[in-house]
């Protein structure tokens, strides 16, 4: 992913506007400890607030020769704390993201994927494979909605790459495999070059892609309201009543929080911020992050908790 590594002053900063304090993540759930000694494979939230992980014996893909079908497993911790185990049969994804669908199925795909391949799998809530199907290389996000739409953000290998599925930036399919919706450049808007935050919320998805960082509002009919945004950089980005916050930037910003206003037609700052975990500390340099609505989630290694962060809460106190 070689824009994730540009060099920031190739980049605009956002306006001068007021700092404020650091904000705390809050804790929000926790695998439980006896299933620490297996690989976290993946990890998510998905969209009516469940955590899961992906379990395997050891991490996909090592070692020599091609890659044997695995079995996996999939803890979900819901919002109360009470967890279950669903066992996934046959796995055939090296680099796999996960989501869950609302009927309790599965959806595995691998990030990485020849055009041969029918590397989605979708499993039904026992985990028997229904079908499989191609959505593209170089899988940077996998969000399902609330519908059991899955929502794709690529990053630049597959944009430029040969599979022409991801060079769109952005798509939606159905969990059966059916196109749905792919981005456009129009009216002289750019190109997604790479995708580098996704938000999917109930009533719409909202992406902060590289060249420009216009904001990309996607309404369920396809259309698409862009916004001129000066905050580059940021991974992710949760929205709320006319409100959006961005997380991330390049370099020393990578903690970085922008609060600004919707308007009509661009992103207005009015503060900044930075994120620190719940006990305080700064965040570690590699971790997952998953946007939904008012929410973004955060995993920090070694990957067995998520934090969350809602400027709903905040914004509603």
């Amino acid at each position: 992913m070689t824009t994730r590594k540009a060099d920031a002053q190739h980049h605009a900063k956002p306006p001068a506007v007021p700092s404020a304090a650091a904000t705390p993540l809050t804790p929000y759930a926790r695998l439980p400890r006896r299933h620490h000694d297996r690989h976290i494979a993946h990890s998510t939230v998905d969209a009516f607030g469940q955590a899961h992980w992906l379990l395997a014996a050891r991490e996909p893909g090592r070692g020599r020769g091609a890659l044997k079908p695995y079995d996996a497993s999939v803890v979900t911790v819901g919002p109360d704390g009470r967890s279950h185990e669903t066992e996934l049969s046959a796995l055939r994804a090296r680099f796999p993201r996960i989501d869950a669908l609302p009927d309790g199925g599965f959806v595995v795909a691998d990030a990485r994927s020849r055009r041969s391949e029918q590397h989605v799998q979708v499993f039904d809530a026992l985990g028997r494979e229904s079908w499989a199907f191609r959505a593209g290389d170089a899988i940077e996000e996998l969000l399902t909605d609330h519908e059991g739409r899955l929502w794709v953000g690529y990053f630049d290998e597959g944009v430029f790459g040969n599979d022409e599925l991801s060079h769109p930036g952005l798509r939606c399919w159905s969990a059966g495999g059916e196109p749905l919706w792919a981005y456009e450049a129009a009216d002289g808007a750019s190109a997604i070059y790479d995708c580098y935050a996704l938000n999917v919320s109930e009533d719409a998805a909202w992406a902060c892609p590289y060249a420009d960082w216009d904001l990309l509002e996607v309404r369920p009919d396809g259309t698409v309201r862009r916004r001129a945004n000066g905050t580059a950089g940021a991974t992710a980005l949760a929205v709320h009543q006319g409100g959006v916050t961005f997380l991330g930037g390049y370099r020393d910003e990578r903690d970085r929080l922008v609060h600004a206003e919707l308007r009509h037609q661009e992103v207005r700052p009015y503060a900044t911020g930075r994120l620190v975990g719940p006990d305080g500390g700064p965040l570690g340099q590699r971790r997952r992050t998953v946007c939904r609505g008012p929410r973004i989630y955060v995993q920090e290694e070694p990957h067995t908790a998520w934090a969350v962060y809602d400027i709903g809460a905040v914004n509603d106190r």
